[in-house]
């Protein structure tokens, strides 16, 4: 999956290293220097803000230039080398510390402590992160070379590089070590150990990415999952959905959660804060609002003690969860001193890792968690590997744009269904269910927006989709409603994401901003368990080629809508009936519908029509094992003047020349047009 991570601003993290090795001089990022610019996008500085680097190696530093770096002044000595007093003091308080680590005693979720920007939903995404090996094993490549070695000083060259997913493809992120601090502490992102790094360093090139520091200031724990990752958030919505007070659908995302946890994926929860005065209230419970907890554990917690406790079958659902401060937990019930905890063996205890510590880690029951908590995020890792022993799945991704046109037809800015004259001008992308019954991931990405001096923070804009079933055979894009199949939130967040379970069919999404007019790019990516045929539609109708002088071109356009059928020829277990559409050479199949002389087929074909004489059929057939039986057709005009749409038809033979009625009668909705964009 990495051996196509790209550069970042074409920034080649070897070349960059080689280079300052061979040169003797410490990495100084010019994309993101240590200036101002770096940290806000908006505003003053208070208090006098100092870059410093961790530890100087034995190279000398790079010539100052107006505008970095405040304490880059004179030369460092070599370690061991005879310098003067003066600047080996310099060079100890230039320094952050006396023996960095990007490591200390491994990685921990209790590593990190949020800084002096509102990011806590970057910490807590951070602090999910830590607990995953495998993940941030990718988020920080190379992490066994990264690591300083005091025993070769001269290979130290001040940078360092990370992977984050970024809007459908990995990305290579360069940075120099050196961080702002105020009176020799960091001031953002840091570690419990003075001397370990990792955090503040992922912390640093995150907000390369986003344009500065002050742009991390209030953002959505759900994108940084998905950064850190490449998976699909998921929000859920504990208020709107009743957990509280609806054991069988607690008991049920509990599950979904266990699975998504075991799975390697991530998990945050958050309470909402209504109003500014609410913004990281404490309340009682000791729990705060507008506040993002990383979800570091999710297990059955087995009750009881010794044999006992394997015989009984009373297990407790349980939630582990870690406030980004490092401090201030919860205290109700299951808190780190609480009696509960004597229900538990303390084998059980010690397996859990349970502690007594104001570390700001946690236990809670997950009705606690349903009753207290007002939002969930789960990040799932979707696996697209067919070797893998848990679910496949089968995803199209594809890169697409809203953008503005004069000309309606080229038009793909339409806003939201709102508005019924431009909606059908955004863009559209068709795929099947080829499954009786299939759940389909349906997710959105809108290119996130940097924050810079001149444009300020980079917002986003509201958007959404929505999901039409339709004919089964359509090739060119909609130009009238049809079936709702399912439709996402509309929200201005950079991802939205909709699970949805649709029947065997053809669907177009159609993603939007939620206002008309405005422009900008998305990823679309759509999840089910059979390949999909995920594609755009780009034409409005037929194309004119060199063959339609010749072959002719269509003057009508028919959607013929089989609703279901009565009465049909039945046997002692029901027809297992289907029917066929025929037109013209093109053809529409429905499922069988088994065991019923009153089937609901709800399918539907669209028929671009050259010869206006010849009818439309539609044709019922019983399902057998050796050979198929015909149970009747009838034959539809389709005229455009016809203006009775819905028609219930006797069946007829297709063999005498007078056909005859058959058992039974077929349901059909017609519309037909001489505008091939009716439809």
């Amino acid at each position: 999956m990495f051996s196509c991570v790209k550069p970042y601003e074409d920034q080649n993290y070897s070349a960059l290293r080689r280079d300052c090795l061979r040169r003797k001089v410490l990495f100084e990022d010019p994309l993101f220097p240590a200036t101002d610019d770096s940290l806000y996008y908006k505003g003053t500085p208070g208090p006098t803000v100092r870059w410093k680097r961790p530890k100087y190696s034995g190279h000398s530093p790079a010539p100052h230039r107006p505008g970095g770096d405040t304490w880059r002044m004179g030369t460092v000595p070599r370690p061991g080398s005879s310098g003067c007093p003066f600047s080996s003091l310099r060079a100890r308080a230039l320094d952050i510390c006396e023996d960095p680590r990007l490591f200390v005693d491994g990685i921990s979720s209790h590593d990190l402590h949020q800084g002096q920007v509102g990011n806590c939903w970057f910490v807590a995404a951070c602090s999910s992160l830590a607990s995953r090996e495998s993940l941030w094993q990718k988020v920080i490549p190379d992490w066994k070379e990264q690591e300083w070695d005091p025993e070769k000083p001269n290979a130290y060259a001040g940078i360092f590089h990370f992977h984050f997913w970024r809007f459908g493809e990995w990305v290579d992120v360069v940075i120099d070590d050196r961080l702002p601090t105020v009176n020799n502490q960091l001031i953002y992102c840091h570690s419990n150990s003075r001397n370990e790094f990792w955090c503040a360093l992922v912390e640093k090139a995150y907000a390369k990415l986003a344009g500065c520091y002050q742009a991390l200031d209030g953002g959505n724990t759900a994108d940084a999952l998905v950064d850190f990752t490449g998976g699909v958030s998921e929000p859920i919505d504990l208020t709107e959905g009743d957990f509280a007070s609806d054991e069988t659908k607690r008991n049920q995302l509990f599950e979904r959660m266990l699975k998504v946890h075991s799975r390697g994926g991530l998990i945050s929860a958050s309470i909402k804060a209504v109003t500014a005065a609410d913004m990281e209230a404490r309340l009682a419970c000791g729990l705060v609002k507008g506040h993002a907890y990383a979800v570091t554990d999710v297990r059955k917690v087995r009750l009881g003690h010794g044999l006992l406790a394997f015989f009984k079958s009373e297990k407790l659902d349980m939630i582990r969860l870690r406030n980004p401060w490092g401090e201030r937990e919860w205290n109700g019930p299951w808190s780190d001193t609480s009696e509960e905890w004597q229900k538990v063996s303390k084998s059980e205890r010690e397996k859990m890792g349970v502690t007594v510590q104001d570390d700001g880690e946690f236990w809670m029951t997950f009705e606690d968690v349903c009753r207290y908590f007002t939002d969930i995020i789960k990040c799932r890792l979707i696996n697209t590997s067919y070797l893998s022993i848990h679910k496949t799945w089968e995803e199209a991704r594809l890169h697409g744009a809203w953008t503005l046109h004069e000309d309606p037809r080229q038009n793909r800015s339409g806003g939201c269904i709102n508005h019924k004259d431009t909606f059908f001008q955004n863009p559209q992308y068709i795929f099947d269910v080829k499954k009786p019954e299939d759940e389909v991931l349906i997710c959105i990405q809108q290119r996130p927006k940097r924050s810079t001096r001149r444009e300020g923070k980079g917002e986003n804009l509201a958007i959404g989709f929505d999901i039409y079933k339709v004919e089964e055979n359509r090739q060119y894009r909609m130009h009238s409603l049809q079936h709702k199949a399912a439709s996402s939130i509309y929200i201005n967040s950079r991802s939205v994401f909709l699970r949805t379970d649709q029947p065997e069919g053809r669907y177009v999404i159609i993603p939007t901003t939620f206002e008309p007019g405005y422009t900008g790019e998305f990823l679309l990516r759509v999840f089910t368990d059979v390949p999909s045929n995920c594609r755009e539609l780009r034409l409005d109708e037929p194309p004119h080629t060199c063959w339609s002088s010749l072959c002719g071109y269509p003057q009508l356009v028919t959607q013929v809508h089989v609703l279901g059928a009565a009465g049909l020829k039945d046997s002692p277990t029901g027809a297992n009936s289907y029917v066929i559409i025929k037109c013209e050479g093109d053809k529409v199949r429905s499922a069988v519908q088994k065991g019923t002389s009153t089937p609901e087929y709800n399918v539907k074909g669209i028929f671009y029509r050259k010869k206006l004489s010849q009818p439309i059929t539609v044709q019922v057939w019983n399902h057998r094992v050796l050979k198929d039986e015909f149970l009747g057709q009838v034959h539809l005009k389709a005229d455009p003047d016809d203006l009775q749409a819905l028609h219930t038809l006797h069946l007829r033979d297709q063999n005498s020349r007078q056909p005859s009625d058959l058992p039974g009668t077929v349901a059909v909705h017609i519309l037909s047009s001489t505008s091939l964009m009716a439809v």
